[in-house]
């Protein structure tokens, strides 16, 4: 129905636009009227599709800008997370970092001790081997002294008698 009426005024006002030129008078009045009308025309046909464009181009815009400070808070949520997580990260660094050294400290402690350890057992062998060389030494000089007290006392003192000394010396 409005596209009938709108239709009607549109060509009426080209059907009974000014003869103004043919009279030689003015037309002013008709042609404000008619562009009044033609203007009235307009804003009734384009007034409802330009606020409804206009009303949802301002909701889509507005939905936009919620998207992105939706997007914005959750890159400042993510942010604070990786944040904490670095910060947790720092901290495990540190604590293994200590826990590193208590266990280097302990280790080195155990190192020690073993080769303190050690030392003590290579100095009771290098004791015990040095013992031995001596006894060793002393049977050795001891041998030798018996074999030439032996081979000169053959002429001076028999061998019983040197053998009695001998028993009576060890004893």
């Amino acid at each position: 129905m409005g596209k009938i009426i709108v239709t009607v005024l549109l060509l009426s006002a080209y059907l009974f636009g000014s003869d103004a030129h043919a009279e030689g008078s003015t037309d002013i009045i008709q042609r404000t009227v008619n562009f009044l009308i033609f203007a009235g025309i307009l804003f009734y046909i384009l007034a409802e599709p330009l606020k409804n464009y206009f009303g949802g181009r301002s909701a889509g815009i507005a939905n936009e800008l919620e998207k992105v400070q939706e997007r914005l808070r959750e890159s400042k949520r993510l942010k604070e997370a990786a944040e904490q997580k670095v910060e947790d990260a720092e901290r495990f660094a540190a604590e293994l970092a200590e826990s590193s050294k208590k266990e280097n400290k302990i280790l080195s402690d155990k190192i020690l001790a073993q080769c303190e350890q050690e030392l003590e057992v290579i100095g009771k062998q290098n004791n015990a081997l040095m013992e031995l060389e001596k006894r060793k030494m002393v049977r050795e000089v001891v041998s030798e002294v018996m074999n030439d007290v032996m081979n000169s006392s053959d002429n001076a003192l028999g061998k019983e008698a040197m053998t009695e000394i001998l028993k009576k010396k060890v004893a």
